[in-house]
């Protein structure tokens, strides 16, 4: 079981749109996925065709020891992957979860239990450096990082990379940075390629091949509660959310 975080500390990079497109372009690879959704915001539940309004257990039960994994995951109808959903509760386990013992382990606790059920696990993290960020991290053999490439995007991902740093020495000794995914790309931007060539010199082979371009079927897919992978199986977003979950397979063959 290979179980991934998706995170970045600055909000509106895509990382619930790479969550869920990579989760369902798995699937679809025959890959037996969860996806967990650890955002109070419940974007990456909706995004999966489940109705966050209506649920009986979500992740929320899970890290406060109220239900088990089993009890609480349920399956995307869509996307034909497991979910552990989230909802507006999630918000107020940050608060429970301050005098729990080994609070920030009771994600990796609970997902222990189903080492065998999975291929891929993907944790779609909030955007901030929260208890909840901190348990994504902690249950993950690694990290990918979706950016957008402008600017303030090279800022705040050398503060994502010391806080893996900081997690890697001081509490998951597993947890890895696996790659630099480029999302939302403009071809036409100059400053964005300029970004991107400075991300590969820095980084090297950390940086994934694929690109997701700016794609507007992808945008549209959530409202439908689709992965833009299935919704318009021939878009450019689509198909490099297909292509990047063939190099996500690729990778974890050399881990």
């Amino acid at each position: 079981m290979h179980i991934f975080a998706i995170a970045n500390q600055k909000g509106g990079v895509g990382k619930t749109t790479t969550a869920v497109n990579l989760a369902a372009a798995l699937a679809a690879s025959g890959q037996r996925t969860l996806l967990v959704d650890l955002d109070p915001q419940g974007n990456a539940t909706m995004g999966s065709g489940v109705d966050k309004r209506g649920l009986e257990k979500s992740v929320y039960q899970v890290l406060l020891g109220l239900a088990s994994l089993f009890q609480a995951r349920i399956s995307s109808p869509s996307g034909k992957f497991d979910l552990l959903p989230a909802n507006r509760d999630l918000a107020g386990a940050e608060v429970e979860m301050v005098d729990l013992e080994r609070r920030e382990m009771r994600l990796k606790e609970a997902l222990a239990q189903h080492q065998e059920e999975y291929d891929f696990v993907l944790i779609d993290c909030p955007p901030s450096l929260s208890l909840l960020t901190l348990n994504g991290l902690c249950a993950a053999h690694g990290v990918v990082i979706p950016m957008q490439c402008e600017y303030y995007a090279l800022e705040g991902l050398s503060d994502l990379v010391n806080t893996i740093k900081k997690v890697h020495s001081n509490l998951n000794r597993d947890l890895k940075i696996i790659g630099l995914l480029r999302v939302m790309f403009d071809t036409r931007a100059t400053l964005g390629h300029q970004v991107s060539a400075e991300l590969e010199q820095h980084f090297g082979d950390k940086v994934f091949k694929t690109i997701v371009p700016r794609n507007i079927r992808l945008a549209e897919a959530p409202s439908y509660g689709i992965p833009g992978v299935l919704f318009d199986k021939s878009a450019k977003g689509a198909l490099a959310y297909q292509a990047f979950a063939s190099e996500m397979i690729e990778r974890v063959k050399t881990m």
